[in-house]
């Protein structure tokens, strides 16, 4: 199943994909024309292109709409991936795109969850076996020779034949064949439950819904709908929990997070609308520490950003304040990463996260290398200029405490230096090095500068 995209208006060539864009949206110019032409039915699109087969109208009718959710709450795997397809086209636009409209979810009644329940299924049947409940003992007959139950006949060995739909099915070769054990038939995964290749299609499924869900946080008229509803934010709280979880199922999901961040408010997971998992505040926090923690470039850089913007949000503060030393420690670290874009996020976060109150800029000022770092995304210098600029903010309002004074007095003369080089960042570094040492009560800490005893 393949997920179209829509116009980027790039060259031929193909580029990485821009970050808070949806994957694929730096396609050439002729394979966007062609999914385009596919997104309507264009009979001369590329059939590679096309994937299954699709028809889907720009403007959808009341009709179209219940059509939609109800193929994806069917469980027909033909009508699945028909919904999958048409709403992948839908909730995508670039600002050159070919559709000037796009489908918000208020047009859809119902849509939203039950892009969610095609997560749900595939995370129940995911779920690893030591969660699930343990399988049934079955007693009955089993002290006779006979049982009628099959028992006696757990160590055979079955074989399931099935033949390709073609010209040469009756050729023995092109038999395939699946040997398995009948005690398979007792296991909670045996009769009556899908296979590997069932499951593999429910994950599919599964990582084209949270696309569209991606896609759907673009729009500004969907925020208010997707904050407010608790089952959206559960599943995708739960889905960064478990990192074991699909890699791409779990970037969507911390992106779709990432965009609806500045208008979050965690309490909805403790309020007294209806509640299909037990995510609490608690552990919403927790998973986004799990995602701060990864070694994945795109996931501690997403989990950044999405402190920094969470953390705006006075009612968040008292979730996130309990775990502040842990979050400064792994954003410090991150500012020594060679990647750029980390840096980037680091400073983005540490910079609203010091804004917070005077205990948060004091603990900043006591990590070790905190102050080092940051003066080095100044002097290196960071390819984007407002990283620098947010970079020196921090460190101004960091010598606002005069408690931090002496953990800033053995950068003394890092600061002069930058005062003396960077045009840009002077005026900021004229104001630290006042407040160091030009105010009276000063006296005591400036004796203790890196030039020695000077009272």
């Amino acid at each position: 199943m393949q997920k179209q995209t829509g116009k980027s208006g790039g060259g031929g060539g193909s580029a990485a994909a821009k970050r808070g864009r949806p994957f694929g949206s730096t396609t050439g110019s002729g394979a966007a024309a062609a999914a385009a032409a596919a997104a309507v039915g264009d009979p001369a699109a590329p059939a590679a292109l096309v994937g299954p087969s699709l028809h889907v109208l720009t403007a959808l009718s009341d009709q179209n709409n219940k059509r939609i959710v109800l193929a994806l709450q069917s469980g027909l795997k033909s009508e699945i991936l028909w919904a999958l397809n048409a709403l992948t086209v839908l909730s995508f636009k670039e600002k050159d795109d070919l559709r000037r409209d796009t489908t918000p979810l208020a047009k859809v009644p119902g849509l939203l969850d039950a892009l969610l329940q095609v997560i749900d299924d595939w995370r129940d049947i995911a779920m690893p076996r030591d969660h699930t409940k343990p399988p049934r003992v079955r007693t009955l007959g089993v002290n006779t020779t006979i049982s009628g139950f099959g028992l006696e006949n757990v160590g055979k060995v079955y074989s399931d034949s099935t033949t390709p739909p073609n010209d040469q099915s009756k050729i023995e070769s092109s038999t395939i064949t699946k040997k398995r054990s009948a005690g398979f038939l007792f296991d909670e995964d045996g009769l009556f439950n899908i296979d590997d290749e069932g499951r593999t299609e429910r994950q599919q499924c599964a990582v084209a819904a949270s696309n569209i869900i991606r896609n759907f946080s673009f729009m500004p008229e969907n925020e208010t709908i997707m904050v407010q509803h608790r089952h959206c934010l559960e599943t995708i709280f739960q889905c960064l929990e478990d990192q074991n979880a699909d890699d791409e199922l779990i970037t969507n999901m911390l992106e779709a997070l990432v965009n609806l961040a500045p208008v979050l408010d965690l309490r909805i997971l403790s309020s007294s609308k209806p509640s299909y998992i037990k995510m609490t505040e608690k552990s919403a926090v927790h998973a986004i520490m799990g995602m701060l923690s990864s070694s994945i470039k795109a996931w501690h850089c997403a989990a950044a950003e999405l402190i920094g913007r969470l953390i705006i949000n006075p009612d968040n503060e008292s979730f996130l304040v309990p775990v502040i030393s842990q979050i400064y420690r792994r954003l410090v670290d991150l500012l020594s990463v060679p990647a750029f874009d980390a840096q980037a996020a680091a400073v983005s976060a540490l910079y609203n996260v010091s804004e917070v109150n005077m205990d948060c800029r004091l603990k900043l000022a006591s990590e070790r290398w905190a102050v080092d770092r940051l003066l080095k995304i100044v002097k290196a210098p960071h390819p984007v200029s407002e990283v620098c600029r947010k970079a020196a903010v921090i460190l101004e309002s960091l010598v606002s405490e005069p408690q931090n004074r002496m953990h800033l007095l053995v950068h003394e003369n890092n600061f002069a230096e930058i005062l003396t080089s960077e045009g840009k960042y002077s005026d900021t570094f004229a104001r630290i090095l006042y407040e160091l040492t030009a105010r009276p009560s000063n006296k005591v800490t400036s004796g203790q500068a890196i030039w020695g005893n000077i009272n």
